[in-house]
């Protein structure tokens, strides 16, 4: 691996995002990595508890809008200047993009999130967007006292990310401000809505983090997974699994009209894009 560390820490399964460089930007690399991480700690009998954090002065500043829309070779290899994605975009339009979202962030974030063990994430700096979708997944979340949470997307002509985790997050109204105003929510306030579990000082979060994970690992394996399951569930029949799918349709028209008045997947050129994250 190279974007992702993974180790293990008796029975805690640590996930790391060591893209500091990127501000922990994702692109398929790091995706990839990231769920054979989780993998990993979900098939390891020993681990108990799943630790989520990130190398650098911020979580994640979301998808990495530098790469380019030509596909990757057999040997799983772009070329060029630019790192590329599967997402041939220019030569099979929105079905290319579809297939691979549902894959890379919709799949990828609901496997995350339904893995029987419980997960912590550790969230310091920027969690923008993107960064939104590797830490909602997650069973609780501890935040540095310099966290921030916002999904600008919508500058962008898109709906919303692609795990449409808002409504659910931090209730129907805040998620409308979140979307509609681009504005960041700070750590206290994302407790106060119930997003975020804790809140303490940056310094103290990786030791808080583990400290908490320890303790639940202590737990019957089997009675953390039936815990998580029964939460998860009552979710699910309130509607959240069908919810998700369904935005994630909406958020493909967002696709699809950007590339029928622009030509490109979303209303803002690259540059400007990189300015906004």
């Amino acid at each position: 691996m190279e974007h992702i560390i993974y180790e293990v820490d008796g029975p805690v399964g640590i996930i790391t995002l060591d893209r500091a460089e990127k501000a922990n930007a994702v692109d398929q690399q790091s995706l990839d990595e990231m769920d054979e991480a989780w993998s990993m700690a979900a098939a390891d009998r020993d681990v108990r508890v799943i630790v989520l954090k990130a190398n650098g002065k911020h979580f994640s500043s979301g998808h990495d809008i530098s790469v380019t829309d030509q596909a990757v070779g057999d040997d799983g290899k772009a070329t060029g200047d630019n790192p590329g994605t599967q997402v041939d975009w220019k030569e099979r339009g929105l079905q290319a993009i579809y297939e691979w979202e549902t894959i890379h962030y919709l799949g990828y974030s609901r496997k995350w999130r339904d893995v029987p063990k419980p997960s912590i994430a550790a969230v310091q700096g920027a969690c923008i967007a993107g960064g939104l979708m590797l830490c909602w997944p997650c069973d609780l979340i501890i935040a540095a006292d310099n966290a921030r949470f916002s999904d600008p997307v919508v500058r962008m002509g898109i709906g919303g990310v692609e795990y449409h985790g808002h409504t659910w997050e931090v209730g129907p109204r805040k998620a409308k401000e979140m979307l509609f105003t681009a504005r960041n929510f700070s750590a206290t306030e994302a407790e106060q809505l119930g997003m975020v579990n804790r809140v303490v000082p940056l310094d103290d979060l990786v030791d808080e983090t583990l400290k908490l994970a320890h303790q639940i690992a202590e737990m019957h394996p089997f009675a953390l997974a039936q815990a998580k399951r029964a939460v998860n569930q009552t979710m699910d029949v309130q509607g959240f699994y069908t919810a998700l799918q369904s935005v994630f349709d909406i958020h493909q028209t967002g696709h699809g009209n950007a590339m029928t008045v622009g030509g490109y997947p979303v209303m803002i050129n690259l540059e400007q894009m990189k300015k906004t994250n």
